[in-house]
């Protein structure tokens, strides 16, 4: 007894091309991600850890470990642990320690900022593909407008 359909093997989409069938995900919250790579800019949310300290956040903890002190955080915004001595050292000097790349979405007290890899492949055309992802924390303006004129 034969079936009408038949058995077939692999996918029922055998004449589509993988141009057809790979649609990129869109995120529905892309203000959430850390980092974004849908243009060539490549744009990374960081944070400054010398901040956390200078405004004593509650979340900033610290051991002692092979005579040095290191600091954290607990939330894990930044998955890293730092000397707390070169932390100070590095924050005499100018321009200081700088940032670090966030690992989960930076908390309202935490200076963040977004940082552009490749700010020369920006297309001055389109603009930035994916705008929300600026979005940073409550107490930060939550996007810019850029207006550029030109002369006819």
């Amino acid at each position: 007894m034969s079936s009408l359909a038949g058995i077939r093997n692999g996918s029922d989409n055998v004449d589509m091309t993988p141009e057809q069938t790979a649609a990129p995900a869109l995120p529905l919250h892309p203000q959430d991600e850390m980092e974004c790579r849908r243009c060539g800019v490549h744009c990374d949310k960081v944070v400054y850890p010398g901040a956390c300290l200078a405004r004593g956040c509650p979340f900033v903890y610290s051991y002692e470990a092979w005579g040095h002190t290191y600091v954290g955080c607990m939330q894990k915004v930044y998955d890293v642990e730092i000397d707390l001595d070169m932390l100070r050292a590095a924050e005499q000097r100018k321009p200081g320690f700088g940032a670090i790349r966030a690992v989960r979405r930076p908390l309202p007290m935490c200076r963040a900022e977004v940082e552009r890899t490749y700010e020369h492949r920006t297309d001055e055309e389109l603009g930035c593909v994916n705008p929300e992802f600026s979005e940073l924390p409550v107490g930060e303006p939550t996007f810019k407008v850029i207006a550029q004129l030109r002369a006819s």
